[in-house]
């Protein structure tokens, strides 16, 4: 479809204000808002990570693709909601208790949005319990942990033993990144999976949500 079409290059291209001309357009040709998620936005961040992973697009592209699909995702939204749609998962994401960094966080956060996950975003310097919280209340099926810093990356340790002390280990995923992480520890520490860099944790999420952890209703 042309407006499809239009969505999915406008986001590659990362024109916000074609990405929203689009879906508008979209919607009132009837295109219902899961077939504009699914072609246009979901379809389009796919090419973008596979472009990043090339080497084709770059840190700065792939957040400007991001934030075009962002714009879209505030339209999108209401309609979603009232068509019943459901999210491939909900995904609680946050940079541990003592760092402050956010950008790796926030990218990350885009594009889990755009794989069409639900994302909690609990900022930064968060501690152990509210990610716990986050589990309980909130029904995460993914907790996704961001560290900076050598002297935090502890916490994620820490987060996960917290889990555990809740007896909610076993009903979450965690999936931890950040510059001073590395696939070995995230074995060391009993996470779930390691992503390098926010394409990867996309994937890596959609990877153990197909796996068989189905989404829990709030």
């Amino acid at each position: 479809m042309e407006q499809i079409d239009t969505i999915y290059k406008a986001v590659l291209d990362g024109n916000t204000r074609e990405v929203q001309g689009g879906v508008e357009a979209a919607l009132k040709e009837k295109i219902t808002a899961d077939e504009i998620m699914q072609n246009g936005l979901i379809a389009a961040m796919k090419e973008v990570g596979r472009l990043f992973e090339e080497g084709e697009f770059f840190v700065p592209e792939m957040l400007i693709s991001a934030r075009a699909m962002q714009s879209a995702l505030v339209l999108l939204k209401p309609f979603l909601a009232a068509s019943g749609a459901k999210a491939a998962g909900r995904v609680a994401i946050g940079t541990v208790q003592g760092d402050l960094h956010d950008i790796g966080k926030n990218l990350v956060g885009m594009m889990l949005e755009g794989a069409g996950f639900e994302v909690i975003d609990l900022g930064t310097d968060v501690q152990p319990e509210n990610f716990v919280d986050a589990v309980e209340t909130k029904h995460a099926d993914i907790i996704a942990l961001s560290a900076l810093l050598t002297t935090t990356m502890p916490r994620m340790q820490e987060t996960i033993e917290a889990l555990k002390v809740a007896s909610l280990r076993d009903k979450v995923k965690v999936i931890i990144g950040g510059a001073p992480v590395t696939e070995t520890y995230a074995q060391q520490i009993g996470a779930d999976g390691y992503g390098p860099d926010a394409s990867a944790a996309s994937r890596l999420a959609t990877k153990l949500m197909s796996a068989g952890h189905a989404p829990e209703a709030a």
